[in-house]
C-alpha cells in the first residue's frame, strides 16, 4: 500500500478528501474483482493448511496410535508441539512477510510445510512424530496471520468481517470435506506402497502444499498497485480507500510496533481468540476420538467412512452458518456481541456432550459449539483490524495469532492428560467450556472500553 508522505493534518485532510465514496462504482467494481481472483484462492490455501495441521486427529484412532504406543497424553502432545514451533516464529514470520510482500513468503511457508508435513508418511516412532510436528508448525508460521494481513491490504474495514469469513470458511471445510478423504484414504489405501492406510493419507494430503506454493508465486500479487489484472480507474479507488484508511487508523489511534506488542488490549483480544482457538482444535483433535468412543458409551458400531463422516456434520453446519453471520455484523457494523455471543453459546453447549443419551443428542451440542466457533472467528478479526495498522498491524495480529494458537498446544495436551487421569474426556469437554465462556465474556468487557483514540487526530480523519 502507498504510504503518503509528510505528517501534518493537511496531508491527512486531502486524503480524506481524495478517498472515493463506499458507494462509488470503480471502488466496488474493484472489491468485486479482488473478491473473485484473490479469495477462493486463499480459502483453498488456508484449506490444505489446516488439513495438514490437523489430520493427525483422524489418523490417531485409526491406526497410529496403536502402531506408534501413544497414549491419549503422548497423543495430545504430539498434536500440540506443532504450536509450539508455530509460536516461536509468528511475529518474525509475518514481519517478514510485511517487507519481502506476500507472494513471495507465503510461497516460501507452503513449499516447506509440504515438505515436512509429508515427511511425516515415514515416522518410525513417538519421538520423530514430535519433532515433525514441532517442525511443522516452524515451517507454518506466519501464513494465518500473514493472509489476514494480506487481506487487509486488499479490503476496507467495512467488508472484511465478510472477506475473512469467506477465507475462513476452508476451516469447517477442510473438517466436512477433509476427514470423509481422510478416511476414504486410511480405509481403501492400506497397502499402497507397502504403506499402512494412516501413512498414505499423510503423504497424499502433504504433496498439494508443495504444488499451490509453486502457483502461488505466480499468482498473488502482493498489493493493488501491482495488480495488471485490475483496470487502472479501480486499482487507483480501491488504492485511495486503502490508504485513506490507513492514514485514519494510524493517526487515530497511533500504534508503534512496541505497542501492538505490549498494549494491554492487544494482549486481552489475544485471550480471547485463544479462547475460540481452544475450542476448534479440542474438538479438531479429539473430535474423532469421541466418536470412536461411541461404540462402548452407545454400543454403536460406524465404519472408519462412517465416522469420518459424522464428523464433518458439526463442520458442515459452521460453514453454512458463519458467512451470513459475518454479513450480518458487516451490514449492522457491530462486532463485540457478534464474537462474544456464538463464542459463550458454544462453550455452554459443549461440556453436556457425554452427558447425553444418544449419539445423535450428543452430535447435535458438539454441532451447536463448531457453529459458535465458526461464527466467532471471521468476525473477531475485524477487532484488532480496526486500530492497528502497517507494521503495527502485522506485528499486532502476529502477536495475537500467536497467543491465541497456543491453545493449540495446550488444548490437545490437557484434554488427553485429563482423559488418561479420570478415564472420561468428561473433565476435558468442562475445560474447554469455562475457557470459551470466559474469552467470550471478556470480548464484552472490551466492547465496553473501545480503543484509546488520538483526540486531535480523530478530528481530521474518519477511521
Amino acid at each position: 500500500m502507498t504510504q503518503p508522505r509528510g505528517g501534518g493534518p493537511d496531508l491527512t485532510e486531502q486524503l480524506a478528501e481524495a478517498a472515493p465514496d463506499e458507494n462509488d462504482p470503480a471502488l466496488r467494481s474493484a472489491v468485486r474483482r479482488s473478491v473473485r481472483r484473490l479469495v477462493p484462492f486463499v480459502a483453498l490455501l488456508y484449506f490444505i493448511n489446516y488439513l495438514d495441521r490437523t489430520n493427525i486427529g483422524f489418523a490417531g484412532p485409526n491406526g497410529m496410535n496403536d502402531d506408534l504406543h501413544l497414549t491419549g497424553s503422548m497423543f495430545g502432545f504430539a498434536s500440540g508441539i506443532f504450536f509450539l514451533g508455530y509460536l516461536l516464529l509468528e511475529v518474525p514470520s509475518n514481519m517478514a512477510l510485511h517487507k519481502f510482500g506476500a507472494r513471495r513468503w507465503i510461497a516460501r511457508i507452503l513449499v516447506t510445510w509440504g515438505i515436512v508435513a509429508a515427511a511425516i508418511t515415514f515416522v518410525p516412532n513417538a519421538g520423530t512424530l514430535y519433532l515433525l510436528r514441532f517442525l511443522l508448525g516452524i515451517a507454518e508460521a506466519g501464513f494465518f496471520p500473514g493472509i489476514v494481513l494480506y487481506l487487509t491490504f486488499w479490503f476496507p474495514q467495512r467488508q472484511r468481517a465478510r472477506m475473512t469469513a469467506l477465507f475462513m470458511v476452508a476451516v469447517p471445510l477442510s473438517s466436512a470435506i477433509g476427514t470423509p478423504i481422510s478416511s476414504l484414504l486410511i480405509a481403501h489405501a492400506d497397502g499402497w506402497l507397502g504403506l499402512d492406510g494412516w501413512r498414505i493419507m499423510f503423504l497424499l494430503e502433504g504433496v498439494p502444499a508443495i504444488l499451490l506454493g509453486v502457483v502461488t508465486w505466480f499468482f498473488l500479487t502482493d498489493r493493488p498497485e501491482n495488480a495488471k489484472w485490475m483496470p487502472a480507474e479501480e486499482r487507483d479507488a480501491l488504492q485511495r480507500a486503502l490508504d485513506a484508511e490507513q492514514l485514519g487508523r494510524s493517526r487515530a489511534y497511533r500504534v508503534t510496533i512496541l505497542q501492538s506488542l505490549t498494549r494491554p488490549r492487544v494482549w486481552a483480544l489475544a485471550f480471547v481468540y485463544f479462547a475460540m482457538v481452544y475450542g476448534l482444535y479440542a474438538l479438531g483433535f479429539f473430535l474423532p476420538t469421541i466418536i470412536a468412543g461411541f461404540a462402548d458409551q452407545y454400543g454403536t458400531d460406524y465404519s472408519i467412512v462412517q465416522r469420518g463422516l459424522i464428523n464433518a456434520v458439526p463442520y458442515v453446519a459452521g460453514a453454512i452458518a458463519m458467512i451470513p453471520w459475518a454479513l450480518h455484523g458487516d451490514r449492522t457494523r457491530e462486532r463485540v456481541w457478534h464474537v462474544a455471543g456464538p463464542t459463550i453459546v458454544g462453550g455452554i453447549a459443549i461440556p453436556i456432550t457425554l452427558y447425553l443419551g444418544s449419539p445423535f443428542a450428543a452430535m447435535v451440542a458438539v454441532t451447536i459449539c463448531a457453529v459458535g466457533i465458526m461464527c466467532a472467528l471471521p468476525t473477531f478479526w475485524a477487532l484488532p483490524t480496526n486500530f492497528l495498522s502497517g507494521a503495527a498491524a502485522a506485528s499486532g495480529i502476529a502477536l495475537i495469532n500467536s497467543v491465541g494458537n497456543s491453545a493449540g498446544f495446550f488444548a490437545p495436551y490437557f484434554t488427553g492428560w485429563l482423559k488418561d487421569g479420570t478415564g472420561t474426556e468428561k473433565t476435558g469437554l468442562w475445560l474447554v467450556g469455562i475457557v470459551m465462556v470466559v474469552g467470550g465474556l471478556l470480548a464484552v468487557l472490551l466492547g465496553a472500553a473501545p480503543p484509546p483514540r488520538d483526540e486531535n487526530a480523530a478530528k481530521t480523519v474518519q477511521s
